[in-house]
C-alpha cells in the first residue's frame, strides 16, 4: 500500500471519529417524565422558573435549588451546584441539561433565556434604544 493511501485511511477515520464524537455530544430534549423513567441518563429539559417558589442558594456548598416547570405542566426542584446565573430571576426559560433523580432533577448545565430590553412594547411605544439609519 502506498504512504499517500495509508495517509488518506487515516484522515478519513479521523473525520467519522470527529463526526459521532460530536452527535455523540448531542442531548435529547425530553419533559421531566421521561427523564424520570430514564433517571441516571443525560437529558435536556426546557422550562421556567416557578416565580412563587422560593430559589435557594447555600454558597457554603454552591448549590441552587429552585423549582422549574416544564412544557407538560409538571413541576419539578432543581438541585445546580454552580453559583446562581445573574437575572436568574427574570429568565423567561430555562435550558438544564442533566439527569433525573428520586429528589428531583441535577442540572449540570444551566441556559437561560431573558426577556429582551427590545421587547414589542418598548417597539410599539417607540422607546428604542437602536442606532438612527440616519447619519
Amino acid at each position: 500500500m502506498k504512504t499517500s493511501h495509508i495517509i488518506l485511511l487515516i484522515m478519513i477515520a479521523i473525520s467519522i471519529g470527529g463526526i459521532l464524537s460530536i452527535y455523540g455530544d448531542a442531548s435529547t430534549y425530553v419533559d421531566f417524565n421521561l427523564a424520570e423513567k430514564n433517571m441516571g441518563e443525560k437529558y435536556t429539559v426546557i422550562g421556567e422558573l416557578v416565580k412563587d417558589e422560593p430559589v435557594d442558594f447555600n454558597p457554603k456548598n454552591t448549590m441552587l435549588t429552585f423549582t422549574a416547570v416544564d412544557s407538560t405542566g409538571l413541576r419539578r426542584t432543581v438541585y445546580y451546584g454552580q453559583p446562581k446565573p445573574m437575572d436568574f430571576e427574570r429568565s423567561e426559560k430555562i435550558t438544564m441539561k442533566g439527569f433525573a433523580t428520586d429528589s428531583g432533577f441535577v442540572a449540570t448545565e444551566i441556559l437561560m433565556k431573558c426577556p429582551s430590553k427590545y421587547n414589542e412594547k418598548n417597539r410599539l411605544e417607540g422607546n428604542t434604544d437602536s442606532y438612527s439609519s440616519e447619519f
